[in-house]
């Protein structure tokens, strides 16, 4: 039995383009056989552990495409990272994932092979597997409840946790979005989001190629670029976080008024338009309408539970809203005592089951224990309420330790962490700012040793060496010491008032 996705590709003609990137058009044929390679490379790191857990740079070009399914032809664990992750994150999730090989691009290698080599870990270029004949094998039946995909996700734990789908849950999550907004293989996407993450991966990517369709690949988002794009081709879906569309928009009001009648011409021509992974202002909803005519479909979802909520695709779509559960998908939102809310206007954590749910977080039981309720709900840490309509309305999370900045979800105690290591460091503390492009901004408070020399920007640049660059603080401000509770714990909410009076 061979895994889901594959065996729902496998239709497709192999001479139908599937991606187009900077490097060219592959066929769903090329990337197929390209896989076959990838995994008969990878044979004996697969056979030795069941679900061998193997790390694939999100590279967006096709050889992130040939690595994922070559990995899942033979059985083992995908564990896409960041390519902004610095050698300090990657050592963690090679240690964390207990990965038994690295795959990557050849332009890659010489960043990534000596880490692999110090590390104990097997390494592969893929244009070099591909440039060889795989030999005829006998692949192991993949059943659905496997381990498919592991997904770092930071949480109030401040490490990253690895979120684990089956091939199960990830065709749920796939199968349930095709359906909902009517995927089909005449339809062509412009990806520009990275590729370690459920929306980029699995709503744009997987979806596209599950239903047939043409997925073009942007390396690097670039607001004039997309606009260009859109102008030239026949695209039919774009999905994108609101900074991309508050970008766009910015973009769009720069341009010439010749330029803004092209731009608004190809974004009619297109049938559905996606916002999601931070809430999307009514200003910027308005906005885009202005310019595009869509009034985006908005969604609400995570790492472990896929999408859960949408507005529908056809049918009334509520700004400020993120919609109604998606077939398939129960949710209910329970109060601060454990106590189901059934009223409506009234705040709530929001509460989850579906067939689309993760597996666990990898090595770490009582977490993912801790994470559902005693009747198999996962708590997914974010505050809603409904109206009389039955449409969601996202308020919040409810940790301050959670930053949502830009489509990525940020640990503030991991950022904290790191900074702590600074000699010249005695306290920090994180904290999202509001802001009207990236959703919300990183900010940190930090009390300095009696004795230290540096300076705000000197400990920024020191940073650059640990964290991803989206990790780094935007805004900083040294203070004499931290507020603290009765416990000792830092009150986040007035560190945040503090920047409110910078």
């Amino acid at each position: 039995m061979r895994p889901l996705f594959l065996e729902a590709i496998a239709q497709w003609p192999a001479d139908r383009v599937a991606l187009q990137t900077d490097s060219g058009a592959f066929s769903y044929g090329y990337l197929r056989k390209a896989a076959q390679c990838v995994a008969d490379a990878l044979r004996d790191a697969l056979s030795s552990d069941v679900g061998a857990r193997i790390l694939m740079p999100a590279w967006p070009d096709w050889q992130y495409v040939a690595t994922l399914w070559g990995v899942w032809q033979g059985g083992g664990v995908a564990v896409p990272f960041s390519l902004g992750a610095t050698a300090e994150e990657l050592s963690y999730l090679i240690t964390d994932s207990e990965a038994t090989a690295l795959v990557c691009p050849a332009v890659l290698a010489p960043m990534l092979r000596p880490l692999c080599v110090a590390m104990g870990i097997g390494f592969w270029e893929v244009e070099t597997v591909v440039a060889t004949q795989p030999a005829p094998t006998e692949w192991p039946a993949i059943q659905p409840a496997a381990r498919a995909l592991m997904i770092y996700t930071s949480g109030t734990t401040g490490k990253p946790k690895g979120a684990v789908h089956t091939h199960g849950s990830l065709a749920a999550q796939i199968q349930t979005l095709v359906t909902a907004w009517q995927w089909q293989a005449t339809d062509k996407t412009l990806l520009t989001l990275p590729l370690h993450h459920i929306h980029g991966l699995v709503n744009i990517l997987g979806c596209g190629l599950w239903a047939g369709a043409t997925v073009v690949i942007l390396p690097k988002f670039d607001a004039g670029k997309v606009w260009e794009i859109f102008a030239q081709s026949d695209f039919t879906v774009f999905m994108a976080v609101p900074t991309i569309y508050s970008l766009l928009v910015e973009a769009y009001r720069a341009a010439s008024p010749a330029q803004q009648a092209g731009y608004t011409q190809a974004c009619q021509a297109m049938r559905l338009m996606v916002s999601g992974s931070a809430a999307l202002p009514v200003t910027l909803l308005n906005a885009w309408q202005e310019i595009s005519g869509h009034f985006l479909l908005e969604r609400y979802g995570m790492t472990e539970i896929g999408m859960a909520i949408s507005n529908p695709m056809e049918g009334f779509r509520k700004a400020g809203s993120v919609g109604k559960p998606l077939p398939g998908v129960s949710i209910r939102l329970v109060d601060e005592a454990g106590q189901v809310i059934a009223q409506a206007h009234e705040a709530g954590e929001i509460q989850v089951k579906s067939p689309c749910m993760f597996l666990e977080y990898w090595r770490k039981p009582d977490i993912t224990k801790a994470s559902f309720s005693a009747e198999g709900w996962f708590k997914t840490g974010d505050i809603a309420e409904q109206d009389e309509e039955g449409y969601y309305k996202i308020l919040g999370r409810n940790s301050t330790d959670i930053i949502k900045s830009g489509g990525y979800k940020l640990s503030a105690l991991e950022i904290e962490g790191v900074f702590l290591q600074h000699p010249e460091v005695a306290a920090c503390a994180v904290v999202g700012l509001p802001d009207e492009r990236w959703g919300e901004v990183v900010a940190m408070a930090v009390v300095m040793q009696a004795a230290a020399s540096s300076a705000a920007p000197d400990l920024l640049h020191w940073g650059k060496a640990y964290l991803a660059s989206y990790k780094i603080p935007k805004q900083v401000i040294v203070v004499a010491e931290l507020p603290k509770n009765a416990m000792g714990k830092v009150v986040k909410n007035e560190v945040k008032q503090w920047f409110a009076k910078e």
